[in-house]
């Protein structure tokens, strides 16, 4: 079940959650450790081995999102984007051994083989808060009533948001909701990329745009953010798609956007932080935050993220 985005809802039927800086991750357990999917279907097990000392009955499913705690206790999407791709066992380990991820689980789809995915939140929560899912590596962050308190909290220890759930709304698998709110601090936005420049370092900056008919409408170019880590993956990751020819739609990216770029299918969408819009919509202050490979590109548009 996915979220929109929105501002903060008020009044008691909501409930509310701080949104973690981390990846989707389901757990679908069958007879032993729990086989790990992200968001798009793929099988991430291999990349987090921490979590095969989980155990639940035969036919549990639960939903949460994985993250990499910093030494205040805080999120570090920096820190996690070295586990996200790994697939190698013994390097799988070793990261584990020096960056352990812990399991934030938030819900309860089934059960020893029970569906629980027709049943109100409030009711899936006070069962999945009743397994007492309190390990080493995983727990079951808390719920909450009031959406104002909540985000006060949230500011204060910097957190990425707040999401906000109707306290009386059904699990609806594989849909987008307005049942389930996300509130994000920061404006981003999740974007398309088609290309990128070298510069100061071998990669400078990404060209970005969002899907519409006839190609990528272009939303500017995005140096700030990619760090060395960052760079590596990208560099590795854009290799493989790169084609002679434009994603974008015929004239979009302006002639001095495009000097010494290189084009790449449009494969990979990138979540961007960035000030605002100008009037011909490119983006304002850009800095890239991190792949996101739990989102497909046609799904990417302007302030949806």
């Amino acid at each position: 079940m996915l979220a929109t985005a929105g501002g903060l809802p008020v009044g008691p039927d909501w409930s509310f959650e701080f949104k973690w800086d981390g990846v989707r991750a389901l757990a679908l357990f069958s007879g032993g450790p729990p086989d790990l999917f992200a968001r798009s279907g793929a099988v991430i097990t291999a990349a987090y081995p921490e979590i095969a000392g989980l155990h639940m009955p035969e036919g549990t499913l639960l939903d949460g999102e994985m993250v990499v705690l910093d030494a205040s206790g805080r999120p570090s999407f920096t820190a996690l984007a070295e586990r996200m791709h790994v697939r190698d066992k013994r390097r799988a380990a070793q990261l584990a051994a020096a960056l352990p991820v812990t399991y934030l689980i938030f819900d309860l789809l089934f059960l020893d083989g029970i569906d629980y995915t027709g049943l109100p939140y409030l009711a899936r929560r006070e069962r999945l808060e009743e397994l007492e899912l309190a390990g080493t590596h995983w727990m079951v962050p808390p719920s909450f009533g009031d959406g104002a308190a909540t985000e006060a909290a949230a500011r204060e220890n910097h957190l990425e948001g707040v999401m906000a759930k109707r306290s009386d709304s059904v699990y609806l698998p594989g849909r987008r909701s307005a049942d389930w709110v996300k509130i994000k601090f920061d404006r981003t936005g999740d974007y398309v990329i088609g290309g990128w420049r070298p510069g100061a370092r071998k990669l400078g900056g990404l060209l970005v745009g969002v899907p519409e008919k006839g190609g990528l409408a272009f939303r500017g170019r995005v140096g700030g953010g990619i760090g060395a880590v960052a760079e590596r993956d990208l560099l590795s990751r854009l290799a493989p798609l790169a084609t002679p020819d434009s994603p974008f739609a015929p004239g979009a990216v302006p002639r001095e956007d495009a000097r010494g770029v290189h084009w790449v299918r449009p494969e990979l969408v990138a979540e961007i932080r960035y000030g605002n819009q100008t009037p011909d919509l490119r983006l304002r202050f850009p800095r890239f935050l991190r792949l996101r490979d739990d989102k497909p590109p046609e799904e990417c548009a302007d302030d949806a993220s």
